[in-house]
């Protein structure tokens, strides 16, 4: 079966976007782009590499880790604001809403129905992993169905923002740390595998 694999950004105190939801790692941003961890994304995790910066550097790397990926609506605005409706070419794209009527890219496939069913839907089929973009809100909502954390770990605190998993009520779910990678830009990886009961 397929794993459901969040990775993403987060800040020391676990925010993945500032109170706006604007675009962290863009220039300006607080999460930093330039350092040795950035060398790490492209030869581990090279999926997650948008359209954009994969053309500005010329670039094509074939999908080893993931297939899919998915997005809730307003992660996936972040991208549209700057006039990219499909950063992810390489991927089967989902969004999750309610509110689209219709998709703004020919391969981006809006669900609006229920999030879960859906992933456990992918996970039946065959093929590589699914990759959980964002954001905070169906992060949450998925919980249940995440297999693997990946957090890239900034060495930076915000104060408040777009937490990791927003509007959940209390309910522990364990994970185990199986791999970590700290960079000399401070950013650290680390990896998490759900706990089996």
């Amino acid at each position: 079966m397929r794993k459901l694999t969040y990775l993403v950004a987060t800040t020391l105190d676990g925010f993945v976007a500032d109170p706006s939801g604007s675009n962290p790692a863009a220039p300006g941003g607080f999460f930093l782009g330039e350092g040795d961890h950035i060398e790490a994304i492209f030869t581990d995790y090279a999926e997650i590499i948008p359209v954009q910066a994969r053309e500005a550097l010329g670039i094509a790397p074939e999908n080893q880790r993931f297939d899919t990926v998915l997005e809730g609506r307003g992660s996936y605005e972040v991208g549209l604001r700057e006039g990219i409706p499909d950063a992810y070419p390489h991927l089967r794209h989902y969004v999750f809403s309610r509110t689209m009527a219709e998709s703004p890219a020919p391969a981006v496939q809006i669900v609006a129905t229920d999030p879960v069913e859906k992933v456990r839907e992918l996970k039946r089929e065959d093929g590589l992993g699914i990759w959980l973009c964002g954001g905070g809100q169906i992060a949450a909502v998925l919980l249940p169905e995440i297999d693997e954390l990946i957090l890239k770990v900034h060495p930076v605190v915000i104060g408040s923002g777009i937490p990791l998993f927003s509007g959940r009520g209390f309910e522990p779910h364990r994970f185990d740390l199986v791999d970590s990678h700290a960079f000399t830009s401070g950013v650290v990886h680390l990896t998490y595998a759900r706990r089996q009961a």
